[in-house]
């Protein structure tokens, strides 16, 4: 068999299943988007009707909202924090390998199951040690208040999301020379220093990466609030991903929804596309 056809061999039925099973949906999501089904029975064309409904639409306003609110503090507090864990876990450094590996378990867990379990500290945890110790801030389940209930989502997907990044930190920081430390503690430049002029330089491509895909994912978050507030209290933490769940398959919306997927698409696509616009820019000026 030819080196050709054997690589063909390989890609056709890869292509094949992601066609069916990706592609085909998707694409019958769009057709759908513009008729009035409600995932059953009949249909019939309304064109654009459904786009120019989900602009109008208050709800739908409010999870863009929520759902950009979180992804931005949510991406910036994780590549902060992953990139000082990665400093830490690059530098020498007594059972190095068994932290990485401890900072990378968090990862492996099923995100439903720890937004049970942190479902289950918030409600009955830290309130009875709050009771315990009279600290009244800490007496009550910060998931039923709508103010503060968003910042418990934020804990958790920081606390989980952190070792991915970090993993990513980590390969462009053994990328670097220690020769350029030297070479800069020499010239009599201290940390700081350092850490602008040679580290962020170096791993810029890492952090351009990092942000791109963090963001991304937290914009499509939906197991973390499921687990944890299931949208509530009312609809504070609902996300664009469990309104068209919510919508299309329990409320008999498939085609609005389907109309907010693919508008939704479209802002995830044009997000990730200026981020790459911006920094890759800055990347080109440490080149």
């Amino acid at each position: 068999m030819k080196k050709s056809n054997f690589y063909l061999l390989v890609a056709v039925p890869a292509f094949a299943l992601f066609f069916i099973f990706h592609t085909y949906p998707a694409l019958q999501g769009i057709f759908y988007s513009f008729t009035d089904w409600k995932g059953y029975g009949d249909w019939n064309f309304v064109g654009i009707k459904n786009y120019i409904n989900v602009l109008k639409d208050d709800r739908a306003g409010h999870a863009y909202l929520f759902t950009f609110k979180f992804a931005i503090v949510t991406t910036i507090l994780v590549n902060i924090i992953s990139l000082l864990v990665a400093m830490g876990l690059n530098s020498k450094i007594k059972f190095q390998k068994t932290l990485r590996a401890v900072y990378f378990l968090p990862y492996i867990l099923s995100i439903l199951i720890v937004g049970f379990i942190f479902n289950f500290i918030f409600a009955h945890m830290l309130p009875q040690v709050g009771e315990t110790l009279g600290w009244g801030w800490l007496a009550k389940n910060i998931l039923g208040d709508p103010d503060l209930a968003w910042l418990g989502i934020v804990l958790v997907a920081v606390w989980q999301s952190v070792a991915f990044s970090t993993i990513l930190y980590l390969a462009g920081l053994v990328t670097i020379s220690e020769d350029l430390y030297e070479a800069a503690s020499i010239d009599g430049a201290g940390a700081w220093r350092k850490f602008w002029s040679i580290t962020f330089p170096m791993i810029a491509p890492f952090f351009t990466i990092n942000m791109v895909l963090a963001m991304k994912g937290f914009l499509q978050v939906f197991d973390q609030i499921v687990a944890l507030t299931g949208g509530g209290p009312g609809r504070a933490t609902e996300s664009i991903a469990l309104l068209i769940y919510r919508g299309g398959f329990e409320g008999g919306e498939f085609a609005y929804q389907s109309a907010n997927a693919v508008l939704y698409f479209i802002v995830i696509v044009a997000i990730s596309v200026f981020q790459l616009r911006v920094l890759n820019k800055r990347e080109a000026r440490y080149e």
